[in-house]
């Protein structure tokens, strides 16, 4: 049995075989082994939804903060997020911290 690559949308390695598609159980992306995404420069959010500058967005999983003790809520609404070079992340200002965020974490 061939392993099963990281996820394509968030790059995470925790993906499965669920008999017909490779699943990302971290995102809720599904594909086919050897399928392109054709808009990989494309910042989309959780559902798919294309994300903009100054858009505003929600956290949809608890998040812990590398070198903090801070936790960014489930629910918290970030405001005028800024796209990064990296379509899979994005600037925001949480708190008045200056945070990179997973788009695979946040819904439009």
């Amino acid at each position: 049995m061939s392993e099963i690559s990281n996820c394509p949308v968030c790059k995470m390695d925790n993906t499965y075989f669920d008999g017909t598609m490779n699943v990302c159980p971290d995102c809720s992306y599904e594909w086919l082994d050897g399928e392109s995404t054709a808009d990989d420069n494309v910042a989309k959010d959780s559902n798919g939804a294309i994300l903009a500058d100054g858009d505003s967005v929600t956290v949809i999983k608890d998040l812990k903060v590398k070198g903090s003790s801070m936790v960014i809520k489930r629910g918290t609404k970030v405001k005028s997020i800024r796209l990064t070079e990296d379509p899979e992340e994005v600037d925001c200002k949480i708190d008045g911290s200056s945070i990179v965020l997973k788009t695979c974490f946040l819904k439009k």
